[in-house]
């Protein structure tokens, strides 16, 4: 298990939002590589990118930031945001980026998908983003009305790498993750998962860690290593001390 901060990029910058709230934002800093480059000296070994404005609308509108950060720095990147074709996921994957997340496509285009996962096998995860028990899409802005759950299943079946779990009504508030939802999705699949949201403390992790669920490869933190909760070294050292 590995700690992995999160850079969210809107409008070229390094954001939070509250809740998946485009409407409330908090910038922390302007140049997402220099962002990235500190938390590859902190000792992060992988790092999970966001293009939120892609997310929104459908297009890689930060790609060409994306793409500076995977050429600039030495440790693996993932991105979500945007990715809605064949071509896109070729694009990140073949320079530098290390795995792509697909979000709102894995549900509106199974296919997509199914051809991406056979492509690039094991390098492409599905980002379900759940409130209530449903999968959120289009950057969280809609209710799918679809099972999170059984969405999970249908994504194993369609050759997902792995699965990067967030409960939207958790993410940004640092309230503490969602160990109930963390559980129930390790039993629902045998996928590898990657837990995302409410983390507002090292006793968080800690309680993440001693869950003692091996198919949880790691755990995304942002707010609370930006608001000064705890540093990355200092979450590193419990996640994988």
């Amino acid at each position: 298990m590995i700690l992995i901060p999160a850079i969210d990029i809107l409008g070229g910058k390094c954001v939070r939002l509250f809740q998946g709230d485009y409407n409330q934002v908090t910038e922390y800093a302007d140049d997402p590589v220099e962002q990235a480059r500190s938390f590859q000296k902190a000792g992060a070994k992988r790092i999970h990118l966001v293009d939120l404005d892609g997310a929104k609308y459908g297009d890689p509108i930060n790609e060409e930031i994306i793409l500076r950060v995977a050429n600039e720095i030495d440790v693996p990147i993932e991105i979500g945001g945007g990715i809605r074709s064949l071509e896109q996921v070729e694009k990140y994957l073949s320079n530098s980026v290390d795995r792509a997340i697909l979000g709102t496509a894995a549900i509106r285009d199974p296919n997509l998908l199914i051809a991406s996962a056979e492509a690039y096998p094991g390098r492409v995860y599905v980002g379900i983003d759940a409130k209530d028990g449903r999968v959120a899409v289009q950057g969280w802005t809609e209710d799918s009305g679809i099972d999170a759950f059984e969405f999970a299943k249908d994504c194993e079946k369609r050759g997902a790498g792995g699965i990067i779990f967030t409960d939207i009504a958790r993410d940004g508030a640092m309230v503490g993750p969602n160990v109930e939802s963390l559980q129930k999705m390790a039993e629902t699949t045998s996928l590898n998962l990657i837990a995302s949201g409410g983390i507002s403390s090292l006793d968080d992790l800690r309680v993440i860690r001693e869950l003692g669920l091996s198919q949880i490869e790691g755990i995304i933190t942002g707010k609370a290593v930006y608001a000064g909760a705890f540093s990355v070294e200092e979450g590193i050292g419990v996640v994988e001390g």
